[in-house]
């Protein structure tokens, strides 16, 4: 009897022993990242029949047991790779926002600047300093263009070189997981597990999720698998595959995450990555493109239609004008790798105006091309090229396609990067107007000239036109070519309606007048006399006109920094909404997963005090018991 108080009290020493190295451990733990709290657990140590009687053999350790709840824990794990994503893109979104500032410093202040500078052109087409600041505000414009191009290049190369290195610490993340499997194989108990190796794992799956989504499944031998973008098996028991930043096979200046294994590549959907790789895809393959877009439409699209509007006029010198930009390169279709066709094609310009922010997608089939808007993924369907779509003329240069072939059209991508002047010097702006006006010498209304410029490259611009008034306002129109608007009215005689202020346009050239005319008063349009071409202003106040002419949207040139700047203010505020919203989430889900897990230094300091109690208690029965057994043994041996 003797003997089992000494066994009782020594069980429940070393028992409670064990429990405050638990709680010290704890303690000493209470700021490591990723601890989970540990607890003892204790059970009976059975029992022994004695005289009819059953009595306890006292308490033993049953095991030493993590705080830990799998659900929060993946909850936590799943709101950080959200909320790390979100900030990711950001993050990127505000570095792409600063090359886009307001002000004089912005791009917007640049447009205005050339266009005002043609007022002074047109006021004094003869002054030549007039001339050289219209011609540097234009140049001024296609530097800031190149400048911010290329700041958008150098974003996408050091998103890249992110990109790459994420991609290697989640390799890095995922070859220590799989040792760590292995450790656990090699530790697990029959009674316990090896909490502090399932701590170091869960906080690496932990790290991992933040910079890439993940899924886990437990196995029975206690390992862990971890599933990466939805279902690539990144880790499987013992052994991790690799994800790897590939080229597309399109377009060689975008990436995209492919999942290894077995030597077999995977793409993978950069919507489905999820943590700071997925926020950094998106923002490269989205984002970044869209504001590229964005950028070279607007390049392209001022480039293109001052362009128009500067050969319909002369130079000083009487000659028909040059262009004022480089013309935009027409975009070459860039085929997929595994194109089987020899086709190649290329898009042009069509219509400025009618320009869309997009990439397209052509896909060739027996029925035809599909294009595909990349914008917004609407598909449209053609027996065939050539194709015109979104103010774009996309044509067959060489060879043909086979079914299967495709081919990506990025109109932008160049346009706004290789933005320059063609012109050098500032007798070469073509600032007088091909025709002019002449009032009839016997007209007595109140009528007068307020603008006439080219408007279209007619080949009866220059022919001679007579408007001449009628009693009841309206007024006929002799020497026109064929093209030209119907009358109003079948008359006889056949005429037009007129209202002061609204531009005449016939045969190229546009006419505004004021003013009530009286019956018979006339107006001549006939060709810009040469010795008159250095006072022309005529096709500068046509340039300066651009200003409110529909870009593109139906917006106004002048206000096509405020469109792009409207898009990317868009988008910015509805990332960081994202960002601040899947951040509460993520510590909300942290806190729920904390309160469980988490070490709560009141709670351990009164664990530690009841464990204490209970060792000295232990201890004191220990010293009781072996006082009795010392008394018994020298009765005995009397």
């Amino acid at each position: 009897m003797s003997t089992a108080a000494l066994n009782i009290g020594s069980r429940a020493l070393t028992t409670h022993l064990s429990a405050l190295q638990v709680v010290g451990h704890n303690i000493a733990n209470v700021n490591t990242e990723g601890y989970s709290r540990q607890e003892v657990h204790t059970r009976q140590a059975g029992y022994q029949e004695l005289g009819g009687l059953f009595y306890g053999k006292g308490v033993e350790l049953s095991t030493v047991r993590r705080a830990h709840d799998a659900f929060l824990t993946r909850e936590a794990q799943v709101t950080a790779s959200v909320a790390a994503a979100d900030s990711t893109r950001l993050s990127q979104m505000q570095r792409l926002e600063s090359f886009f500032p307001l002000g004089d410093d912005g791009l917007g202040a640049a447009v205005n600047d050339m266009l005002n500078a043609w007022s002074d052109v047109a006021d004094s087409p003869s002054d030549l300093s007039a001339r050289v600041v219209a011609l540097s505000r234009a140049d001024d414009l296609a530097s800031r263009m190149r400048d911010t191009a290329a700041q958008l290049d150098y974003l996408a190369s050091s998103g890249r070189q992110q990109a790459i290195q994420t991609v290697a610490d989640v390799n890095r993340l995922a070859g220590e997981i799989a040792e760590l499997n292995q450790q656990v194989l090699e530790n697990q108990g029959a009674w316990g597990e090896p909490n502090d190796l399932l701590d170091q794992r869960d906080q690496l799956i932990a790290e991992l999720s933040k910079l890439v989504q993940v899924s886990t499944v437990n196995a029975d031998d206690g390992s862990i698998s971890v599933f990466a973008g939805g279902s690539q098996p990144l880790v499987l028991g013992r052994n991790a595959n690799e994800l790897k930043v590939t080229r597309d096979p399109m377009d060689a200046s975008r990436s995209h995450v492919t999942f290894m294994q077995a030597g077999v590549s995977m793409e993978m959907a950069d919507a489905n990555l999820g943590g700071e790789l997925g926020g950094l895809m998106v923002f490269l393959n989205d984002d970044l493109p869209s504001m590229t877009n964005q950028l070279g439409r607007m390049a392209l699209s001022i480039a293109t239609q001052m362009n128009t509007q500067h050969t319909l006029g002369l130079d000083m010198n009487g000659n028909p004008g040059a262009d004022l930009f480089v013309p935009p390169a027409d975009a070459p279709g860039l085929a997929h790798t595994d194109n089987t066709g020899t086709a190649q094609l290329h898009a042009s310009v069509l219509d400025a105006s009618q320009l869309v922010a997009s990439d397209y997608e052509l896909s060739f089939d027996a029925a035809g091309v599909s294009i595909r808007r990349i914008s917004d993924n609407t598909v449209t369907s053609y027996p065939g090229l050539p194709v015109q779509i979104d103010g774009l003329s996309i044509e067959l240069d060489a060879g043909a396609a086979n079914n299967g072939d495709k081919f990506l059209i990025r109109p932008y991508a160049q346009a706004a990067k290789n933005l320059d002047v063609a012109l050098s010097a500032p007798n070469q702006l073509a600032v007088a107007s091909p025709v002019q006006v002449s009032p009839g010498v016997s007209n007595n209304g109140g009528v007068s000239v307020e603008a006439l410029y080219p408007v279209s490259p007619s080949a009866n611009l220059t022919d001679p036109v007579t408007i001449t008034f009628q009693a009841d306002g309206s007024f006929v129109a002799t020497g026109l070519g064929p093209g030209n608007p119907a009358p109003d009215n079948p008359g006889p005689p056949a005429t037009y309606n007129y209202t002061p202020g609204q531009p005449i346009e016939f045969n190229g050239w546009s006419l505004t007048l004021r003013g009530s005319p009286a019956p018979g008063d006339s107006f001549d349009v006939t060709a810009a006399l040469p010795g008159q071409i250095a006072q022309n202003g005529g096709n500068a106040e046509a340039m300066l006109a651009l200003r409110d002419t529909p870009a593109y949207d139906g917006i106004a040139m002048g206000d096509s920094y405020s469109s792009l700047i409207s898009h990317l203010g868009t988008k910015v505020q509805g990332a960081k909404f994202s960002a601040q919203f899947s951040e509460q989430v993520a510590a909300s889900a942290e806190d729920a997963r904390s309160s469980v897990a988490g070490v709560n230094l009141d709670e351990e300091a009164a664990r530690l005090l009841q464990y204490q109690q209970s060792y000295q208690a232990a201890a004191k029965f220990l010293q009781v018991a072996q006082g009795s057994f010392d008394t018994l043994m020298q009765t005995v041996g009397r």
